[in-house]
């Protein structure tokens, strides 16, 4: 996809670009509310791109069902290349430009904190970034933001909590990406191992979004003797990180990957599936290819969803699951905005979630918000992929130190 055009996508109102919409919808009483957002549709991280895309049929659904109390959504969303100059550079069109009432989902660690500062200055509400930084929930020094996913150093905290209980004498090697979003996830692992624990992590090895593989560092980490592999990757790398392991004969008996690096579709199958067997994750919402949920109710709309609105989409692709909630939770927060689509309300109603529940979250989880929680997700459960699919097991868990 070429980076310099720019994607401007009006969803289900393409007749709406009259002068009368033109503007601002921040008043009660406006005919559109425009949303924006900026999505790696190129790049390295472009394996995301999807998310971008379900959005946009599922405001096109909205619309089509008579938008939000009548009024319709157009959610602009642009390619940033996951390129955080390039996140700059949109992000400022939607702001001054495009004057959208919120941002929503835009992705990427360091695509939002290139842009953290200047969107809480000019306040606008930021509403659940795709990433799990902990530093997006943060309402005292940044009131515009809110994050979404599970909360990097929480899902940390509980492999850690995971590795004491079941491995207490593993010799731990780990793979990161080296940036915010790598060394959050790693911060929650040594929050745990901590002390005389800390010597249980015997390599660490980084990568850039830019290298092309991540074999050499693989090896690297094979050569420490560490029985236990912790992969903290995106898509591409995550599924270079599963392969390259396997490959070399390396065989730890314990190898955790990230949630955002554990897709079926984007990561297990290019990596090989049979080369997947006995990975562990967490998970907080439901897994499409667990026959488990094969005729669960939420499960059945949503692929109702995917073949009448989004037929290109990959039914095996786990982001396409995750992207639904995020719209249906953007969608509740301006559905309780009750007409009043000014930034303040936005604002207001994404703090005022409580116990929502999506039926494709996982049982125990709910999302809930307030003015000092601007974390909606802070609980998950461990999975296992038996080769074929993946395998919950225990209890929803949160983090926490030991």
């Amino acid at each position: 996809m070429n980076t310099n055009r720019r994607k401007t996508l009006v969803i289900g109102a393409a007749a709406l670009t009259g002068p009368f919409f033109i503007g601002s919808a921040r008043a009660q009483g406006k005919k559109e509310i425009k949303l924006g957002q900026t999505m790696p549709y190129s790049g390295p991280a472009s394996a995301y791109g999807t998310i971008g895309k379900l959005h946009q049929a599922y405001f096109k659904k909205i619309n089509d069902e008579g938008g939000i109390n009548g009024t319709k959504v157009n959610l602009i969303s642009l390619d940033d290349g996951y390129s955080p100059p390039k996140t700059v550079e949109q992000v400022r069109k939607l702001v001054e430009q495009d004057e959208v009432d919120a941002l929503f989902q835009t992705l990427g660690t360091p695509s939002n904190t290139a842009i953290h500062k200047y969107v809480n200055a000019k306040k606008v509400p930021h509403l659940f970034v795709a990433t799990g930084a902990t530093k997006w929930n943060d309402p005292k020094n940044y009131p515009w933001t809110f994050g979404f996913n599970l909360a990097y150093q929480t899902e940390g905290e509980i492999y850690a909590k995971y590795i004491l209980k079941n491995r207490p004498n593993a010799k731990i090697a780990v793979l990161y990406q080296n940036d915010d979003y790598g060394k959050d996830v790693l911060a929650g692992l040594e929050n745990v191992l901590k002390g005389d624990k800390a010597k249980m992590i015997v390599a660490k090895a980084t990568y850039e979004v830019t290298d092309a593989t991540v074999d050499s560092q693989i090896l690297t980490l094979k050569a420490s003797g560490a029985d236990t592999m912790f992969n903290i990757c995106t898509p591409k790398f995550s599924a270079q990180a599963i392969r390259r392991v396997y490959d070399s004969g390396w065989r730890p008996p314990l190898h955790i990957v990230n949630n955002v690096g554990a897709s079926v579709g984007s990561v297990l199958i290019p990596a090989g599936l049979e080369k997947s067997e006995g990975i562990i994750t967490v998970q907080y919402y439901k897994d499409e290819s667990d026959p488990v949920w094969k005729d669960d109710r939420a499960m059945l709309e949503w692929r109702g969803f995917m073949g009448k609105f989004y037929p290109d989409g990959n039914v095996n692709d786990a982001s396409n699951v995750y992207g639904y909630i995020t719209a249906q939770v953007m969608t509740q927060v301006l559905r309780q905005c009750n007409g009043n689509f000014s930034r303040d309300n936005i604002k207001k109603q994404a703090e005022s979630l409580k116990d929502w529940k999506s039926g494709l979250l996982l049982p125990g989880i709910t999302v809930n918000t307030s003015a000092t929680d601007h974390g909606p997700i802070d609980q998950a459960q461990l999975s296992k992929w038996d080769g074929k699919k993946w395998v919950l097991f225990g209890d929803v868990l949160g983090g926490g130190a030991a």
